[in-house]
């Protein structure tokens, strides 16, 4: 890791002196972008872009449990500029370096609290701080976000309300896009959101460093309507079972008070990502920056890969001698499908034990015979289990089955982000770390970070993936996929699970359970795996019908899973979107359109030198009625060249680099 850090008084336009200031202006590296902080009866920040004003004067503060406001009359007692200028090595990422290069500003107040702020060239951030000794009841805070305009915005709403309780969520919802001003009442929206600015600028609100306290909910600011606030769940008092096949744990009932912490911490990173190209958004590093450094002082042991997963594809495969579904040959036939095509990983979604019970193993199942199994042919064993049988037996569960040979577990259901669900997160992966276990959370809110402190988590669902398509026959995914790249990955990986098989035009697109497809080409499905970030990536789709399409599982088992460099090349939300990312000496490029057709070209500029050999897929010339129709072609290119590609509607296209020796 390369530092350096100057004490920094330029970045600051005071009055004579820090302590008497009101206020302060901190200043990115490149000068563009100008953070405010009022220090008056409240303390308001606001954001300016060049001329664009991004975030409007917003009054932030923490109120604790015995009715003090810490934001309220402050007075400030000391404050400090510094300037760093560092990279730090990423374990399991989008690239191996990331460079970490800010102005910042430290404000203390009296009554033992402060603020620290963050300049980037690609956004701003803040948080709170306290010194106080022994405990400390947060009852509420005020994180405010307003702007200057009514602007179009693109919001993931909490769906799936059940009953009253607005703070359990799946965290699955497509972008309604729509004015500030038209944000629905009586629900919530979760971070990232993305804003549209004058000027073709975007600006998303996302948070980072979640930890021990609640996640951050928006709802619109009804009295002005040109602003979001943040929303934090009530800490939980009572829990009992229920949900889906009452393995959700409940919250019946919750505290006047949304967390009980330590006295002396930092509160999350309230953060703003902003973009002058939309393409930029595809390649952010935000979080990752605001995330303390890993916990893991050797992660050689982590390893990232492709998953033959089960639950998708509802165990159907074909054309063998034995009953498919929950048991040890339909298994033993996954291991050997995931061998075959170098994957790393099986995964034995529900089923395998008793839902409630994850130390009774199904009797369909022989664990210890599929490890063994799956050992003999190079293939890793990871299990499913709901959070709430996890919780109960955590250090039992961890014990039995890494000595088994298990290398990580899907935890699923978690469906809420209040601060016991979050310390639990934690504690989940350390002591996952522990044992050597990596850990995929499904089920689970935006990951906030958790992902550079503990590598061993490996991926997060809190996006609307493909085992969707199963039930809603209506959601626009095309659109979707078009747009999470720009907002959703903001945050972090994303369990999508892509890789359907059986390809759909919007007219023929129809849910199945055991037969289940994809909206768009096959192309779009095979671009996704450049695309999207995930280092533990699923197939979704089963044995039988990757077989059947060898050529396209070829190229899928071929792509990395994390990589040396990314570059976003191309792209505009909720429309199209292209990435190349490098992995060792090959580059890897896809792209995809929403259901609009479309032609789209690649600037080759970013292959080293020499000649590479170019293997390319794209979508075939009757793909408009038939989407799994695709031509897969062989070329000599240079970094001269340009491919030219026509996306039919839904479409895309993936090519593989590899140089010429």
């Amino acid at each position: 890791m390369k530092l350096f850090i100057t004490l920094l008084a330029s970045v600051l336009i005071t009055g004579p002196s820090f302590s008497q200031s009101k206020d302060f202006k901190l200043r990115s590296p490149n000068g563009k972008i100008v953070m405010s902080l009022e220090v008056g009866e409240k303390l308001s920040w606001s954001v300016r872009h060049e001329n664009n004003q991004v975030i409007a004067p917003s009054q932030i503060s923490l109120t604790l449990g015995n009715g003090q406001v810490l934001g309220k009359n402050p007075k400030v007692s000391t404050s400090k500029a510094i300037s760093i200028n560092s990279t730090f090595g990423a374990a399991v990422y989008k690239k191996k370096t990331v460079a970490d290069v800010y102005n910042q500003l430290t404000v203390n107040f009296k009554d033992n609290f402060g603020l620290v702020l963050r300049a980037y060239d690609d956004g701003v951030a803040y948080r709170f701080f306290t010194n106080r000794k022994g405990d400390l009841i947060v009852r509420s805070e005020e994180a405010n976000f307003n702007f200057d305009k009514d602007y179009k915005t693109f919001i993931p709403y909490v769906r799936d309300l059940r009953g009253k309780e607005l703070f359990v969520s799946s965290f699955e919802s497509v972008y309604n896009e729509l004015p500030l001003s038209k944000f629905l009442p009586d629900t919530l929206a979760f971070s990232p959101v993305l804003i549209e600015l004058d000027n073709g600028k975007k600006a998303a609100i996302l948070e980072a460093d979640l930890q021990d306290y609640p996640g951050m909910y928006l709802n619109l600011n009804f009295q002005s309507k040109q602003g979001l606030q943040g929303v934090f769940a009530p800490y939980p008092l009572e829990e009992q079972t229920g949900g889906f096949h009452n393995i959700n744990y409940m919250v019946t009932k919750r505290a006047p008070y949304i967390a009980k912490t330590s006295g002396s911490r930092s509160f999350p990173w309230r953060a703003i990502v902003i973009s002058e190209s939309d393409k930029d958004l595809a390649n952010n590093d935000m979080v990752q920056k605001l995330s303390p450094p890993s916990k893991i002082a050797d992660a050689s042991w982590i390893k990232p890969g492709k998953v033959a997963w089960d639950w998708w594809n509802d165990w159907n495969i074909s054309k063998v001698d034995f009953k498919a579904g929950i048991n040890t040959e339909t298994y033993k036939y996954y291991i050997d499908f995931a061998s075959k095509n170098k994957l790393e990983y099986v995964v034995l979604d529900e089923g395998w034990s008793d839902e409630s019970d994850i130390m009774k193993i199904s009797p369909r199942i022989n664990l210890e015979e599929i490890i063994a199994y799956g050992k003999q042919k190079n293939v890793d064993i990871i299990l499913w289990a709901s959070w709430y049988a996890t919780q109960k037996v955590l250090d039992e569960m961890f014990t039995k089955y890494s000595r088994m040979g298990v290398k990580g577990f899907k935890i699923d259901f978690l469906d809420r982000d209040d601060q016991k669900m979050v310390k639990s997160v934690e504690d989940i992966a350390q002591k996952a770390a522990d044992y050597k276990l990596i850990i995929d959370y499904h089920g689970m809110y935006k990951p906030t970070g958790i992902q550079r402190t503990y590598p061993n988590v490996v991926n997060f669902e809190g996006v609307k993936g493909l085992e969707n398509v199963k039930w809603t026959p209506n959601d626009d995914m095309p659109r979707y996929n078009t747009s999470i790249p720009f907002i959703r990955m903001l945050a972090g990986p994303m369990d999508y699970t892509p890789g359907a098989m059986r390809n759909a035009t919007k007219d023929g697109f129809r849910p199945s359970n055991s037969f289940p497809m994809s909206q768009g080409t096959r192309c779009h499905q095979l671009a996704l795996y450049v695309i999207l970030e995930a280092p533990l990536q699923m197939l979704a789709d089963s044995p039988t019908a990757y077989l059947k399409e060898q050529e396209s599982t070829t190229y899928i088992s071929s792509v990395p899973t994390v990589f040396d460099e990314t570059v976003a090349l191309d792209g505009k939300v909720a429309e199209y979107v292209s990435i190349a990312r490098k992995k060792d000496d090959i580059w890897y490029v896809g792209g995809i359109t929403n259901w609009s057709s479309r032609d789209m070209s690649v600037d080759l500029s970013f292959l080293g030198n020499g000649m590479y050999r170019a293997e390319i897929f794209r979508d075939g010339v009757n793909a408009e009625k038939d989407p799994t129709d695709y031509k897969r072609e062989i070329m000599n290119v240079s970094s001269k060249d340009k491919l030219k590609f026509h996306l039919s509607n839904g479409g895309g296209f993936a090519i593989r680099f590899e140089p010429v020796k």
